[in-house]
């Protein structure tokens, strides 16, 4: 028994090349669903997270309407609108609601309210 021959050497050469295609295209499979489920996760938190914030600030509205349909009727007239026909003080009252209610931040309130006021 000698070296093999040149169809031996070919037959292993290819047992060896089939071998490492096989593993080699296992492993890129695996981690192709892998990444897959991984992108499929991030998508349903996200998508989770985004109606979380969706339902709190439907409730934060809902509270500021709440807050401000109980609150007491102002005994003095109302005050007269502003150019534009937008009542100035109503307005100022519903940012400082969406403040108080979380939804907007103080830098937004403070331009919001400035925007108004000039």
């Amino acid at each position: 028994m000698g070296r093999p021959g040149l169809i031996g050497l070919a037959a292993r050469t290819a047992v060896v090349a089939g071998t490492a295609s096989a593993v080699s295209g296992g492993m890129a499979r695996r981690q192709q669903e892998k990444a897959y489920d991984s992108q499929q996760q991030q998508a349903y938190e996200a998508q989770q997270q985004q109606i979380a914030m969706e339902q709190a600030a439907a409730q934060a509205v809902a509270q500021a309407q709440a807050a401000q349909a109980a609150a007491p009727a102002p005994a003095a007239a109302p005050a007269p609108a502003a150019a534009g026909g937008v009542d100035l003080v109503a307005e100022l009252q519903k940012l400082g609601a969406l403040k108080e209610a979380g939804i907007l931040t103080d830098d937004e309130f403070a331009a919001a309210k400035a925007k108004l006021l000039s």
